[in-house]
């Protein structure tokens, strides 16, 4: 007869096989968690990692009051001008010192500037006034105006054939329509002029390879494109949203339009040979303008609630957040200098009634 065997010691041998095995497993799980953990503290936290912008200096402004406008840069000369719209100023500093030099007055409401390297004029867009201020870069007097352009505000130069188209009209005026103004450099006259059926056009932008401009035409949500060889309106193109389209850059190589739009703050992009809305982001609210570095692919929002979105391009229709970085309320006008890694924020005391400053950051990739 065979011996059966006892079931208490085959349980009892089947335990000592598998223990080691459990114990193995045990161990093994103990030593991954471990790795685990060091590779995490390895990493750097979000605190830790470095901001695409370092503040390296503050210029305070003591005694201002509103809003402050549009930069302009002349990198040879070393000097930032910034338009203090509701002071009536034009404000020069020194951006090697970070040292304000000058505070040019006699101005309604300036707005947008462009420097001109080659005659040492600063142009100043004078809303107030209804003029297109030339003055000398040497002593900062008045060398020329052009007038007749009521609500001048935005503006931008045609480096090629010295022509300077300025926004005027609208709401500010007050016309229910606008006008985009071309203004020979090289006699300081009006050529021409467009209409634009809207009280509230904003900033546009330049194609250099093509006679073709882009206009925020904001009270009705649309991208206008206009053949500004022709003064011609070609087409309007919606934006897709209610939200208000304002501040707009230009990634020409790419034939994106980067285009900002408030309440919500949101970052829009546009193929600018279709009129398709690629991208749509989030992004810092109040702002009054965008700055575009086309070699590393960041765009700058900045916000006047008091941070800056900075965002970067993955491809032409791929866009992520790579930074809300803290500045101050009233933040909402920027001048990016790639030449000299900085970016520049003036800090408006208008809604917030902050102390008015320019605050310089170092760009860091």
């Amino acid at each position: 007869m065979k011996k059966r065997s006892d079931p208490a010691a085959s349980s009892s041998r089947y335990e000592d096989l598998a223990a080691p095995t459990r114990a193995s497993k045990l161990l093994r799980g103990i030593l991954c968690a471990v790795t685990v953990i060091a590779t995490l503290a390895a990493l750097p936290s979000q605190a830790q990692m470095a901001s695409p912008l370092k503040l390296e200096a503050t210029i305070p402004l003591p005694g201002f009051t509103g809003d402050f406008d549009h930069f302009a840069v002349d990198e040879k000369g070393g000097r930032l001008f910034l338009a203090g719209e509701d002071h009536k100023t034009v404000e020069v500093f020194d951006v090697r010192t970070n040292r304000r030099l000058k505070s040019i007055t006699g101005f309604g409401t300036p707005h947008s500037i462009v420097y001109l390297p080659e005659t040492d004029r600063i142009l100043v867009a004078d809303g107030d006034k209804g003029a297109l201020q030339i003055l000398r870069g040497s002593d900062y007097a008045v060398a020329d105006h052009v007038d007749g352009l009521a609500g001048a505000d935005s503006m931008k130069l045609d480096a090629s054939s010295q022509t300077l188209y300025l926004v005027t009209g609208g709401k500010d005026v007050p016309l229910e329509y606008s006008f985009l103004v071309a203004i020979d450099l090289k006699t300081n006259k009006k050529v021409s002029e467009l209409r634009i059926e809207s009280n509230h056009v904003e900033a546009f932008a330049l194609e250099s390879s093509s006679s073709r401009l882009f206009v925020n035409i904001t009270d009705k949500h649309e991208v206008a494109v206009v053949d500004r060889k022709a003064m011609k309106e070609i087409t309007r193109w919606p934006i897709g949203t209610q939200a208000d389209n304002s501040p707009m850059a230009y990634d020409e190589p790419h034939h994106r339009l980067l285009i900002v739009c408030r309440k919500p703050g949101t970052l829009l992009v546009m193929d600018s040979d279709s009129g398709r809305v690629v991208a749509h982001l989030p992004a810092a609210e109040r702002s009054d303008d965008i700055a575009f570095d086309a070699a590393s692919g960041r765009i700058y929002v900045p916000g006047g609630e008091g941070y800056t979105s900075v965002f970067q391009q993955r491809s032409p229709d791929q866009y992520t957040l790579l930074a809300k970085v803290q500045t101050e309320p009233g933040g909402k006008t920027c001048l990016l200098v790639p030449s000299l890694a900085r970016f520049y924020l003036a800090v408006s005391p208008g809604e917030t009634q902050a102390p008015a400053k320019v605050l310089i950051y170092r760009v860091q990739q």
